[in-house]
């Protein structure tokens, strides 16, 4: 077979393509069916896409799986779909979550302040369930206790450590709470057992000397969840097998326990050869619950779960203009950006992720290895390496300095980018943050367009480093401040 021509035929042949959501048309890169080169000549570039339409698309999928399973096996307890608010804190996502009647997984105190404002704008109502988790200072507990007494009698605090129990003490009626199990870690991971969670060693006896007959707290949940996400391997399989016989044998003291919390964990699609079986992983977690229950004659437990990067990351796309190529060596061609890797997509160099990376335009021209700059003066502003081999392949760049840039998007970006390098503000090398656009749908199907935020002004960037008007700072003394030409500079120094 002859080596592909052009990148098309590279991608073709490659990749069983075009997937869902990503499809080319006319030549034009298109992410759910938005030609991304009319968003690019209407909004520019550095642009940040959100496209929430698939994050009903994602719910209604792992309601779809859950519920098929649980038909197949005749499981009797419920399926919940918790929204994990960390994953994106945005408005417009609680928005679109919310449209479909989701619950919420928070982690601070601030997380409960979204909640105050959800439900006094009326997207919610204190009926909703709120799994409250992280380890709790005194604030976010007290939080809790206030929205508790305030009428958010289903917000369940889980407990991180057993000395948590003490902050609902004399709540009224009683408040329910669930028990994070401290699962081990993956073997390469640096420690033997996550910080979170109270140890399985714990749980019984801390259940049977404080909180059976404790008069402010029911015991109504078992959490548990791995670093590593749902995984078809022997580790997840292992520590989910734990945690499962952990509910049992709680299950077996506390006839208030029905609630099985399996946490997040479900991937995105970051690749085109992209393999993970979402229903066949469901259906063996059902299929576990319900066989292990039966067994021993207790209820099958209504399961939680608590997606956050699959609800919101395949909503999301950066899209970048090449600006220019630059041959280091023999070896190393550089595609620079017109934006920050690094900093708009913190995920590829603090924690090593991996996305679909695609040109929008050019399919038709032969093709390169490249590596990605982004414009800041930091060495780790780049992406060089795909999850399916350690290359980035794009089309050669246009000869004629008149034509129609080359612009490259980032796909499936939606989730945790703006939590770990902050919205707007003050990032690396001062680079604005790339303007935002919200694609969302009304009740009657039609898409609209949200400019929801345009990139950082440099007025507000020096405003918050301090160079306002209200600088109490004295001015430098003169002698300290050195004048004349660049060579009296110089004689000064010496």
């Amino acid at each position: 077979m002859p080596a592909p021509s052009t990148y098309f035929d590279l991608i073709d042949t490659t990749f069983d393509f075009p997937q869902e959501g990503i499809e080319l048309k006319q030549g034009i890169l298109h992410f759910y069916s938005i030609n991304l080169m009319e968003l690019i000549r209407k909004y520019g570039t550095p642009l940040r896409v959100f496209y929430l339409p698939r994050i009903a698309q994602q719910i209604q999928n792992a309601r779809h799986w859950f519920h098929q399973a649980f038909r197949r096996y005749g499981y009797t307890g419920k399926y919940l779909y918790a929204y994990c608010t960390k994953s994106s804190h945005f408005s417009f996502v609680l928005w679109e979550v919310l449209r479909h009647n989701v619950h919420l997984e928070i982690s601070h105190t601030n997380d409960l302040a979204i909640v105050e404002w959800l439900w006094k704008k009326g997207w919610i109502n204190q009926d909703i369930l709120i799994i409250a988790n992280g380890y709790k200072e005194r604030a976010y507990a007290e939080r809790i206790r206030a929205l508790y007494q305030a009428g958010f009698r289903n917000l369940i605090p889980v407990l991180d450590d057993i000395n948590e129990l003490e902050y609902y003490e004399g709540l009224e009626p009683p408040i329910q709470i669930g028990i994070r199990i401290a699962a081990e870690e993956e073997p390469t991971f640096e420690f033997y057992t996550s910080r979170l969670g109270i140890r399985p060693s714990e749980i019984i006896p801390f259940y049977q000397q404080r909180i059976r007959n404790h008069p402010s707290v029911r015991l109504r949940m078992l959490h548990f969840f791995i670093n590593t996400g749902i995984q078809d391997s022997p580790y997840y399989w292992s520590e989910f097998s734990r945690a499962l016989e952990m509910y049992i044998a709680l299950r077996d003291l506390c006839p208030d326990l029905d609630m099985f919390n399996i946490g997040g964990g479900f991937p995105v699609r970051n690749t085109l050869r992209f393999l993970y079986n979402y229903e066949e992983i469901v259906d063996e977690i059902v299929s576990q619950i319900h066989q292990r229950c039966a067994q021993e004659n207790i209820p099958d437990p209504h399961l939680i779960t608590e997606f956050g990067t699959f609800t919101v990351g395949e909503a999301g796309a950066h899209l970048f203009q090449v600006l220019g190529e630059k041959i280091q060596n023999d070896a190393e061609r550089w595609y620079m950006l017109n934006g920050s890797i690094m900093q708009y997509i913190p995920d590829t160099w603090g924690l090593g992720e991996r996305f679909i990376v695609l040109p929008v335009n050019y399919w038709d021209k032969p093709y390169q290895r490249v590596n990605l700059g982004g414009l800041s003066c930091d060495a780790h502003d780049y992406y060089n390496s795909e999850v399916h081999l350690n290359h980035v392949f794009l089309p050669i760049l246009p000869e004629n300095p008149q034509e129609e840039p080359l612009y490259v998007a980032f796909l499936h970006t939606g989730a945790y980018q703006d939590a770990l390098a902050g919205f707007g503000g003050i990032q690396h090398c001062l680079i604005p943050a790339p303007r935002y656009l919200v694609i969302y749908q009304d009740d009657e199907g039609q898409l609209h367009h949200w400019l929801f935020a345009e990139p950082t002004s440099s007025e507000a960037m020096l405003n918050l480093l301090g160079y306002h008007q209200d600088n109490p700072l004295p001015t430098p003394a003169q002698s300290r401040t050195p004048a004349g030409t660049y060579e009296q500079i110089l004689i000064q120094e010496l």
